[in-house]
């Protein structure tokens, strides 16, 4: 609402570029009252101006404790990241590496469920468990996923290899692949599940399964037949 003629903005503009009006009139700061954030009570400029001040720090610090929280977190899964990597390179024998590889991932990231197939293995792996027939629709439909498949199980033949498939409700279906240009391609799949539906759901990332995907099918490589 304008004064004779001038406005609020106008007395704003004047005030910032006229730095020395505050000093010419430093009786004007001591008697500027406001409304302070913290009750109807009048507060001095000074006061106010701390106010806003320790607002501000709080807020600092509060993200300084959200930066400090996701940097544990971070570093958690880095080590249970190397704690499993580290499992899969001392397991000598080859043929016990699938199911070292998927009991390491169950107990360092809490999966409540999981289960590996390798249709790909070298002839001496047949009889173990790993290598059992699937079927070439679920090779296919593995072939086909570009990233990993997460969501609700909804029936699929993979939930089958798990120990208490009727109690999975999500699911994660990783693909195991040759990355090195070999004659291999999709060899195998890796398969997680949970009782919580929103445990592997279809809007989360799949970053941190495509590069437990790629470790994995490195991994594996000394299972499969030489090219």
């Amino acid at each position: 609402m304008g004064i004779e003629g001038i406005t609020e903005d106008d007395i704003a503009n004047f005030l910032l570029h006229t730095p020395g009006f505050f000093e010419r009139h430093a009786e004007v700061l001591h008697q500027i009252q406001l409304t302070s954030p913290h009750g109807n009570r009048a507060v001095s400029l000074q006061e106010r101006q701390m106010e806003m001040l320790r607002e501000k720090h709080r807020g600092l610090e509060a993200k300084i404790v959200e930066m400090i929280r996701h940097g544990q977190e971070n570093m958690a899964i880095a080590d249970r990241l190397h704690r499993w990597i580290r499992a899969i390179m001392l397991t000598g024998n080859a043929g016990e590496l699938p199911g070292v590889l998927v009991a390491e991932l169950k107990h360092q990231f809490m999966i409540p469920q999981g289960a590996i197939r390798v249709w790909g293995a070298a002839d001496a792996f047949d009889a173990l468990p790993f290598a059992k027939p699937v079927s070439e629709d679920l090779k296919s439909f593995a072939t086909s996923l570009a990233l990993p498949y997460c969501g609700i199980n909804s029936g699929f033949e993979a939930a089958g290899w798990l120990d208490d498939a009727k109690t999975v409700q999500s699911i994660a279906l990783v693909p195991l692949r040759d990355g090195a240009g070999g004659n291999h391609g999709t060899f195998g799949l890796l398969v997680l599940g949970s009782p919580d539906p929103t445990r592997y759901s279809a809007d989360m990332g799949t970053e941190f399964l495509q590069r437990i995907g790629e470790i994995a099918s490195a991994g594996l490589h000394r299972i499969l037949p030489i090219a």
